[in-house]
């Protein structure tokens, strides 16, 4: 029995054609690292990180070339059948841009606003304003997005003076962490004066830490309906930019706060870019929020397993499942709910196995060289000599096709497993 996860309360969002909010699925974001400027590089990569599976991509728009191209990555794109909407990320001079290339304006399916940055002293709330006016003039939504590393310097002294008058005084962390709460909302408040619809906007307040984004996005889900988008920014590269976001996100999803998400790890030189897409949906799925691929259940390996039979099968079985669920997605509908166990000895593997859709428990050191292959529950055939991996690589794709594709295909199926010997004859309950 799996515990369901309730999601906080939404109002619903529309970028392009995904829908951000409660009542629908977490949305996983990513972010291009080309020069925008470059439209055929950036145009390439967008598309390689929604093959990926991101389902929102944001650009940097930081200068007037950068502008100027963005209607030809739109262009480029639909060009090739993607349709994932793009968010341009603006920063010191967004106003400008928006205004000088309308065309950019409109091919843009969101606008990333950074409060903290938008201008300084009375140009601030003007500029800010200007590129909400241009939002609602082209219909956009917008994110209004705060960062602990360019809170709005004014909001910040004036909370901290407000603080020190105090006869109990907060940490000087604790103020920050309410200053970032406090503008987001009071910018998304302000949004709203200007004329932007309350069902365009999504916020965020993102922070290097874990505890402290845990910390404030707890404050700010509570104190509004506005969807929002997590991330812990500059979480780091490798094991520990995954380790920091998994860690930090898990708690906020189990507690239904976030809408969509963005693992931020910093690739390294020349590094796939596609890496944070899987780590996001890998998150999602772990924590039964959505289903992307189908998972894999595998043993950690010990004195009793094999030196590294089920670890190729378990790596053969990832990379093929990787490959062949997009195209099964159009044939086989819930296939990525699938769960396959690759165990490596007896002791776990048969149980395991049972419990998965279809499980295989290889032979662990110096035991008796045969597998058990299982299919809902029920040992099926077992698996003996030098074909273990593609024999059942073959039962794996007749199981989908026989599970997920009907009652005569499985039928069909089955009889030619048994007719080959892969499939005991008393075994045939597909």
């Amino acid at each position: 029995m799996r515990c369901a996860i309730t999601r906080r309360r939404t109002t619903q969002v529309t970028v392009g054609q995904v829908k951000l909010g409660s009542e629908t699925p977490i949305v996983v974001q990513a972010m291009t690292n080309t020069d925008t400027a470059d439209a055929q590089a950036t145009a390439r990569q967008v598309e390689s990180l929604a093959l990926a599976g991101a389902e929102m991509v944001r650009i940097t728009v930081n200068s007037h070339d950068a502008a100027a191209q963005v209607a030809n990555i739109r262009e480029l794109l639909d060009r090739r059948n993607v349709s994932v909407p793009l968010v341009g990320d603006f920063h010191f001079n967004g106003h400008r841009l928006l205004a000088a290339y309308p065309e950019c304006a409109k091919a843009l399916g969101k606008y990333r606003i950074n409060p903290g940055n938008v201008g300084k002293g009375a140009k601030r709330d003007e500029q800010f304003c200007n590129m909400i006016e241009i939002a609602c003039r082209y219909d956009k939504p917008v994110r209004i997005g705060v960062n602990w590393g360019s809170l709005d310097p004014d909001l910040l002294a004036r909370m901290m003076d407000t603080n020190a008058m105090l006869t109990q005084p907060l940490s000087a962390d604790a103020v920050m962490r309410e200053a970032l709460v406090v503008s987001a909302l009071e910018n998304a408040h302000r949004a709203i004066e200007v004329g932007l619809p309350a069902d365009h906007i999504v916020l965020s307040a993102k922070v290097s830490h874990v505890q402290d984004l845990i910390s404030v996005y707890r404050n700010l889900s509570g104190r509004c309906e506005f969807p929002l988008h997590l991330g812990l920014t500059e979480a780091g590269m490798g094991s520990k930019g995954i380790v920091a976001s998994s860690t930090a996100l898990a708690v906020l999803l189990q507690e239904g706060i976030g809408d969509t998400l963005r693992i931020s790890l910093t690739p390294e030189p020349n590094g796939d870019r596609n890496r944070e897409v899987l780590v996001a949906q890998q998150i999602l799925q772990t924590m039964g929020l959505r289903a992307f691929t189908p998972s894999v259940v595998a043993c950690p390996g010990c004195g009793r397993t094999t030196s590294s039979l089920f670890q190729e099968l378990a790596q053969q079985i990832e990379a093929f499942l990787r490959v062949q669920t997009p195209i099964w997605k159009g044939l086989y509908p819930g296939v990525e709910h699938m769960h396959v166990a690759v165990m490596g000895c007896v002791v776990n593997g048969p149980g395991e196995s049972r419990l998965a859709n279809i499980g295989i428990s290889l032979p662990g050191a110096g035991e008796n060289p045969s597998a058990p292959v299982y299919m809902d529950g029920e040992r099926v055939t077992t698996l003996k000599g030098a074909r273990i991996a593609s024999d059942f690589t073959h039962l794996l794709e007749t199981y989908v096709e026989a599970r997920y594709g009907g009652q005569e295909q499985a039928r069909l199926l089955l009889q030619d497993l048994v007719k080959n010997g892969l499939v005991e004859q008393q075994h045939t309950s597909i």
